[in-house]
């Protein structure tokens, strides 16, 4: 049941908490602006209302930000006529009776056997994952011939808004949700986490480094900021 915090000033609805062995608590506003609270096992109720007053405006606005969100997003349904986004274009969705393969890309819509409805988002999730690693294997490898960067290898995630991240061994790991932005949304974050290969941190001289390979990299920052809701099922 959510649990609902009030004061003289505010009444705060928290639609989930979450008790993990984590240290600390986190605030979570989800994509249909719902407010998650992930936290310790032994913390209190009143703690948790403390730390939800103290970030009063915080949750106000960043919901507030998701309401006015256009276009709203509204979770893929499998049937004729929906789009599912690839390299930053709807593709319609087929339901078919007969063809080689559960799910196709004809470069012109996905079409899918109805035999698979069942599994549809697995399958979608699949290809996805598959095409990820193509492409963005093939831009990060481009990129590091161009400035020379040494990477270990490229992985491909199930991360809900971690676009990328690179590890301390040289690992570059990718969200599978990226192969649907446009490509130079795609090739910002390959370029970003080449560069920590270099600088660990966000400091002016690793955002000129960027700026040095995509110099409208705030262009494709900001795209993903407003849109990297929509790269999802």
């Amino acid at each position: 049941m959510p649990i609902t915090f009030m004061d003289i000033k505010m009444e705060i609805k928290i639609d989930k908490v979450i008790r993990t062995k984590r240290k600390t608590i986190a605030l979570q506003i989800t994509d249909d602006a719902t407010l998650i609270v992930r936290a310790p096992l032994e913390v209190s109720e009143q703690t948790i209302r403390n730390v939800v007053i103290k970030h009063k405006d915080w949750i106000e606005k960043k919901k507030e930000n998701i309401i006015a969100r256009d276009p709203k997003f509204v979770k893929k349904e499998f049937v004729n006529g929906e789009g599912f986004l690839y390299l930053g274009r709807y593709y319609k969705l087929s339901i078919v009776d007969k063809q080689n393969t559960p799910l196709l890309f004809n470069n012109n819509c996905f079409s899918l056997l109805r035999d698979y409805l069942p599994v549809a988002r697995d399958l979608f999730i699949n290809w996805y994952k598959e095409r990820a690693y193509e492409k963005i294997s093939e831009r990060v490898e481009w990129y590091a011939k161009k400035r020379g960067f040494v990477y270990n290898k490229i992985n491909i995630t199930d991360a809900n808004k971690r676009w990328g991240s690179c590890s301390i061994k040289g690992n570059l790991n990718f969200s599978w949700r990226l192969i649907m932005a446009p490509l130079p949304i795609i090739d910002y974050v390959v370029v970003h986490e080449l560069f920590h290969l270099e600088e660990k941190n966000h400091t002016k001289f690793f955002w000129s480094k960027v700026k040095m390979l995509l110099p409208d990299y705030k262009k494709c920052k900001d795209w993903l900021e407003k849109n990297g809701y929509l790269l999802r099922l």
